[in-house]
């Protein structure tokens, strides 16, 4: 077996080639078999000497008031809104206390579902092509 120049990587080649007699040289990678995910960035003395309250912008209750009224309207409990949109009753009654964080598809499908725009400078109209139920 020629090893010469050879880059051998499996562990029969290497054992094949210190038998031999031949030098083994063994390098590891930066970081490789270390576990390390979370790296420390230049910018975390940055991060620590910010001192504003950084928050995720919240749903405004007109909008939870809108949806709470187009879901009375149609005569739905939270669950069964919750039910006809594919999510957790939780998300309904956090979208109409003010409490969640404004999700696009989340705010389409109850838009579409109770007929109610809750987005752009219409809030409050009824929505074409809605459902009718």
């Amino acid at each position: 077996m020629n090893m010469k120049n050879v880059s051998a990587k499996s562990e029969q080649a290497v054992n094949a080639a210190r038998r031999q007699g031949m030098s083994v040289d063994t390098t590891q990678k930066w970081g490789a078999a270390t576990n390390k995910q979370h790296q420390t960035s230049k910018n975390t003395a940055k991060l620590d000497r910010e001192t504003d309250e950084l928050k995720h912008d919240k749903i405004s209750m007109d909008v939870g008031k809108l949806i709470q009224q187009g879901r009375l309207a149609k005569g739905w409990s939270q669950k069964e809104l919750a039910t006809k949109i594919n999510e957790k009753p939780q998300i309904i009654n956090d979208y109409e206390a003010g409490r969640a964080i404004p999700n696009q598809a989340i705010l389409g499908k109850i838009e579409r579902t109770i007929g109610v725009k809750l987005r752009g400078q219409n809030k409050g109209e009824n929505v074409p092509g809605a459902a009718k139920k």
